[in-house]
């Protein structure tokens, strides 16, 4: 049975992660009770190491023994109802076959912060709501999960090789991966599987960077940005070093 829920023993508890930036943290200290609450309570206490050590063990049960067990859901809801303290933020494809909390092995309600689109990009959206947990919900842990055949990059990449284009928002969208598909013209293998760790590789690099709180928190190694690929056939995930 690979759920969290059975597998891991719930983890201890520590005080409250001070905000990063002094001029942002008074800001959201200023701000009105019930918008914090969400994150009013002690974060996890698990560290960016043991989070992603807990992400690979999840994903190890969910390639050798992807068997659901009926996870206490009731139980879990009530627990995380009024403060939630998630240990990883996913940016995951919005592919529905890539479900961070099945494919790491049955998280249970309350434990991954996850945003998801096409392609796993990172726009403002998407990085507020990164700086958001771990800025002030303490999430130690910030994974970039690109995937094997993503529709999303295979699209970029007939941008490039065929200028194609893209009805609606699409085109845009698709747009933004399009560097990444540059990147890796000319390189020998799959061009859509180098493009799709090439762009994984670029937008975690762009959360570490390019956010002022994320990167205080790498400074003071309170948090780890790390880049992934969830291979559809066998279920693995691999961390890029």
């Amino acid at each position: 049975m690979f759920c969290s829920f059975c597998s891991f023993p719930p983890a201890s508890r520590r005080g409250f992660l001070a905000l990063t930036a002094a001029g942002v943290a008074a800001g959201l200290l200023a701000s009105p009770a019930d918008s914090l609450a969400a994150s009013a309570g002690a974060p996890t206490s698990l560290t960016a190491d043991q989070a992603l050590a807990k992400l690979i063990a999840g994903n190890d049960k969910y390639v050798k023994a992807p068997d659901v067990c009926a996870n206490n859901l009731l139980k879990q809801r009530v627990e995380v109802a009024k403060h939630q303290a998630p240990w990883a933020t996913i940016v995951s494809c919005a592919d529905s076959r890539v479900a961070p909390e099945l494919l790491f092995g049955g998280a249970g309600v309350g434990e991954l912060f996850v945003t998801r689109n096409a392609g796993n990009m990172v726009d403002t959206a998407t990085m507020g709501s990164i700086e958001y947990g771990s800025a002030v919900l303490g999430v130690p842990l910030i994974v970039v999960l690109g995937h094997e055949r993503c529709g999303a990059v295979a699209a970029a990449v007939d941008m490039v090789q065929k200028q194609a284009k893209f009805p609606g928002s699409i085109g845009p969208m698709v747009s933004a991966i399009v560097p990444a598909v540059q990147a890796v013209t000319g390189k020998s293998g799959d061009m859509v599987e180098n493009a799709v760790r090439e762009s994984a590789n670029r937008t975690a690099q762009q959360i570490a960077s390019s956010s002022p709180l994320i990167a205080d928190l790498i400074k003071k190694g309170k948090v780890k940005v790390v880049a992934a690929r969830y291979d559809l056939d066998d279920g693995k995930v691999e961390f890029f070093a």
